[in-house]
C-alpha cells in the first residue's frame, strides 16, 4: 500500500516545529512590525499614536460545528472577528496573534487548512501574523485570536459617546447569519437521520456564506476617513441589533428609536424566514447575531455625507434616556427593545 496520503502525526513536529510549518509562507507587510513569529514576544513600534487590541476565543461545540464549518473558512472567520472589534473603534488592524488548543484527532494537514483560512484573510486585510500559542486540549478546538491596530488619538470611536439627536445606522443587511445558522443545523439533522442523504443548499448560498464566511467592513471605515467622518458611538454587530444597541444607550446614557420598516433584511433572509422556519424577519434581523456589521451613530450633517454612498442605512435616532429604548411598528406602536441576542453563557 502507497504512504503517499498518509497524514502527518502533530507529534512529530513538536510545538515549535509545528509553528514553524504553519507560518512559514507568512510574510510581513507592515514596516512597524520590527520583531514577529520567533521570539517570546514581538515587537510593535510605531511613531505616535496608541495602539489598539482586541481578543476573542472561539470555542468548538460553542462557536462553530465542524460537522457543516470547514476549516479554511474557520480560519477566516477566526481573524475577520478580531478586526471587527478593531474597525468598531474606526481604527485600522495591523497584526493578530493566533493561539490554538488542539486535540490528537487533528492531523498536521488539518491545521494547514486551517492555517490557510487565517493566512487569506490576513492578505486580504493587510496584517501581519506576529505570534501566538499552542497546547493540546481534551475538549476539542479552541482557537483565540488578538487584533492590534492603530488609530490617531482624537479620531477613536467609543460606545460611551453617542448624543441626542444622532442618526442610529447599520451597514449592511442584518439577520441573514442567523438564518444560515438555521439551515446548517437543519441539515446536519436530517444527514444525521440519514446519512445517505444528501443537503441541498444551493438556494441558501448567500445566508450560509454570512454565517461561515462574514466580512468585517474595512470599506465603511475607509469611506469615513475619506469623506472626513467621525461617527460619535460605534459597536460591531456580533451579539444582534437589541444588544448591541443596548451597550452603546446604557454607556452613553441615552435611549434610542428604531423604526422597523427601515430594518435593512436582505430578500434571501425574509423569504427564508417566513416560509420556511415560520419565523418573524424582524426578530432575526434583532437578536440573530453574528453579521459583524457595524452599528454607527452619526451626526445629521454627517449622515447627509454618506446618505448616498450605499454603505449603510439609518434605522433610528437616538433620544433622552427617559424615552427608553423601542422598536417601532410601521402603525408606530412602540415596544421595548429587549435584547435577546447571543449570550456567551446562556444556556
Amino acid at each position: 500500500m502507497s504512504n503517499s496520503n498518509k497524514l502527518t502525526d502533530i507529534r512529530s513536529l513538536g510545538e515549535f516545529g509545528l509553528i514553524r510549518h504553519l507560518t512559514k509562507d507568512f510574510r510581513t507587510r507592515q514596516e512597524s512590525t520590527q520583531l514577529g513569529i520567533g521570539d517570546d514576544a514581538a515587537v510593535i513600534q510605531y511613531e505616535d499614536g496608541p495602539t489598539i487590541i482586541s481578543t476573542d476565543l472561539l470555542i468548538e461545540g460553542i462557536h462553530f460545528d465542524l460537522m457543516y464549518a470547514s476549516l479554511q473558512h474557520l480560519g477566516y472567520k477566526s481573524i475577520v472577528v478580531n478586526l471587527s472589534d478593531i474597525y468598531a473603534m474606526n481604527a485600522l488592524p495591523k497584526q493578530v496573534t493566533v493561539s490554538l488548543a488542539v486535540s490528537s484527532k487533528f492531523s498536521v494537514e488539518a491545521l494547514e487548512s486551517l492555517y490557510d483560512g487565517i493566512e487569506k484573510a490576513c492578505r486580504y486585510y493587510g496584517v501581519d501574523l506576529i505570534g501566538g500559542d499552542t497546547t493540546s486540549s481534551r475538549i476539542g478546538l479552541v482557537i483565540s485570536v488578538t487584533a492590534l491596530g492603530t488609530v490617531e488619538p482624537d479620531k477613536i470611536v467609543r460606545r460611551s459617546t453617542a448624543n441626542v439627536e444622532d442618526i442610529v445606522c447599520v451597514t449592511g443587511d442584518l439577520g441573514a447569519a442567523y438564518l444560515g445558522l438555521q439551515v446548517l443545523e437543519r441539515e446536519k439533522k436530517v444527514f444525521i437521520d440519514n446519512p445517505d442523504m444528501q443537503p441541498k443548499l444551493e438556494m441558501y448560498q448567500y445566508l450560509i456564506e454570512r454565517q461561515l464566511k462574514p466580512e468585517a467592513r474595512k470599506d465603511v471605515i475607509e469611506l469615513f476617513d475619506k469623506l472626513d467622518i467621525l461617527p460619535t458611538a460605534m459597536i460591531d454587530l456580533s451579539d444582534g441589533l437589541s444588544s448591541d444597541l443596548r451597550h452603546i444607550c446604557e454607556q452613553s446614557k441615552v435611549g434610542a428609536h428604531i423604526f422597523e420598516e427601515n430594518l435593512p433584511i436582505h430578500p434571501a433572509a425574509h423569504k427564508l424566514a417566513f416560509e420556511e422556519f415560520k419565523i418573524s424577519p424582524t426578530t432575526c434581523a434583532l437578536n440573530g447575531g453574528e453579521d459583524y456589521e457595524l452599528l454607527v451613530c452619526l451626526t445629521p450633517d454627517d449622515w447627509k455625507k454618506v446618505e448616498g454612498a450605499g454603505k449603510m442605512t439609518a434605522v433610528g435616532k437616538i433620544v433622552e434616556m427617559e424615552k427608553g429604548i423601542k422598536l417601532f411598528t410601521p402603525n408606530q406602536e412602540g415596544f421595548d427593545l429587549v435584547a435577546q441576542g447571543w449570550n456567551a453563557f446562556g444556556s
